[in-house]
């Protein structure tokens, strides 16, 4: 019985040693172990497949950008950068060339800014140093405020003022366009031309069909002298026609709008445009690459007073140099124009593809240079120098005209005397508000006072800009563009040198 029961227990042990040990602590250890192997081989799994395809995504952003960058190279990159920061119109102001030439990249560098700067005159009599020589300084005194004029007293050394005086005369001087009318002929009020209305309709009439058409009047822009029609009767007479119902203008009509164009008021009072008169003899002289060493040196001395940009100097007009011999004078003017839509300037003229009806001159800045000291008389006088007001009406008082130098010199408001290597400056117009060329200065109104004993030599350096800043932008690129195609030719055809035609030899 006893080894029955022995054997069944025996048996037993055997079985349960056969069997998976079910003890509450190895089932829960296994069936946890056997869980935490299944979850580290998914997310082992998951990484693996993200980190695949963040890798492929970075590597197709780089292959965009390379395909981007050498295709569209790195210029067009920056100047799609560049073009989000700008207006359209610095934009198109900025637009480069291969090979910019010095003149090119002063025109990029002031057309962005679209700025012109200033002098400051403080108040009349104020002095201020300028640095215009590496080993001196000038001294520049303020003579008025309307306009704003600067004097410069030993602006040029005797010796330069000599070497001007020589290059002129070696150049040959020639007459003054509208000479004074010698004593015993007609009085200087009358114009210079006496036509009738309806020779002026004929001349204007240029298929004479007996009617006046819009391009007809165009058509005599260059009429701008003030012989027989000023740009301002232009421009009353085609007022006149865009206001005719039909479009065209009969001689009656004509006649109508032409004695208008001729009131008061409507033609600057006559005496500032088509009555001026001078008698003096002058010639031009190149200041650019090439020339004299003491042009040259004048030029940049000029750039370095006004503190303009130096593509706006070198671009304007040659030095005018005039002589002035007993008696002999200019009466009271305007240097430079005031900006119309009907006028261009002459010194862009060729960069605009619209017609106007006068070329005019834009003048911002006149720098005027005494070449000698004169004996007696010749001085420069303004008129209405700081007047509280400016009226052309007011300029005739009592049968007194001011302009007229020959009479009235002695009465202007501001007179200055010739001195050897003295320069003035004055600024031609005002300011826009924003930095550009404004409206003309009328207070800017000068003339020569006759010579009474000796010569007076004087040069007038004027610094030319167009009010519309883009037509000045657009003007220099053109000039640019020109000189560097005429270097390209140059070089092209360049002469062989002696050691170059040995060589092939």
């Amino acid at each position: 019985m006893e080894d029955t029961q022995e054997h069944f227990m025996d048996q037993e042990e055997c079985n349960n040693s056969n069997k998976p040990s079910s003890s509450p602590y190895n089932s829960p250890f296994r069936s946890t172990r056997l869980h935490i192997q299944r979850s580290n081989v998914c997310s082992r799994a998951y990484f693996v497949v993200v980190m695949v395809f963040f890798h492929v995504y970075i590597l197709n952003v780089i292959a965009l950008l390379l395909y981007v960058h050498y295709n569209n190279g790195p210029g067009d990159l920056v100047s799609r950068d560049g073009a989000s920061s700008v207006s359209v119109s610095d934009s198109e102001s900025a637009l480069t060339h291969p090979a910019p030439t010095s003149v090119e990249l002063q025109d990029e560098d002031y057309s962005q800014s679209f700025s012109l700067p200033r002098l400051e005159g403080i108040r009349v009599g104020y002095v201020q140093q300028v640095s215009l020589l590496p080993d001196k300084t000038h001294e520049m005194k303020t003579l008025s405020l309307k306009p704003l004029l600067f004097e410069i007293p030993g602006f040029l050394s005797e010796e330069e003022c000599r070497v001007v005086v020589q290059l002129a005369q070696l150049k040959g001087l020639m007459e003054s366009q509208t000479p004074a009318p010698s004593q015993g002929q007609e009085d200087s009020n009358q114009p210079l031309l006496s036509l009738s209305t309806e020779e002026i309709f004929s001349l204007l009439d240029l298929n004479q069909d007996g009617l006046l058409q819009k391009y007809e009047i165009v058509s005599h822009s260059h009429s701008r002298d003030g012989t027989w029609l000023s740009p301002d009767s232009l421009r009353q007479i085609l007022a006149g026609l865009e206001t005719c119902p039909t479009g065209v203008l009969t001689l009656e009509d004509f006649r109508q709008v032409y004695n208008m164009s001729k009131g008061p008021g409507k033609q600057r009072s006559g005496k500032l445009w088509s009555r001026f008169k001078q008698r003096s003899k002058h010639t031009w002289l190149y200041q650019g690459l090439g020339s004299h060493h003491v042009l040259q040196t004048l030029r940049n001395r000029v750039i370095s007073l006004t503190r303009l940009p130096s593509a706006l100097v070198e671009l304007s007009e040659p030095l005018q140099v005039i002589r002035y011999e007993h008696r002999d004078f200019s009466n009271a003017h305007h240097d430079s124009s005031p900006p119309h839509s009907e006028t261009t300037c002459s010194h862009t003229r060729l960069a605009g593809n619209t017609s106007a009806l006068a070329e005019v001159s834009c003048r911002y800045v006149t720098v005027l240079f005494y070449l000698n000291s004169v004996e007696d008389g010749g001085e420069t006088t303004f008129p209405v120098a700081d007047n509280r007001t400016y009226e052309e009406q007011a300029l005739v008082q009592d049968g007194v005209d001011l302009t007229d130098t020959q009479e009235t010199c002695g009465r202007g408001n501001l007179r200055i005397k010739p001195t050897a290597g003295t320069a003035l400056l004055w600024y031609n117009h005002l300011s826009d508000g924003r930095g550009w060329m404004g409206e003309l200065d009328e207070y800017s109104l000068h003339g020569d006072c006759p010579v009474r004993r000796g010569v007076k030599w004087v040069a007038n350096s004027w610094v030319n800009v167009d009010p519309d800043h883009q037509m000045q932008a657009h003007y220099q690129r053109l000039v640019a563009q020109r000189n560097q195609a005429k270097s390209g030719m140059d070089e092209h055809y360049k002469p062989l040198s002696h050691s170059d035609l040995h060589q092939d030899l």
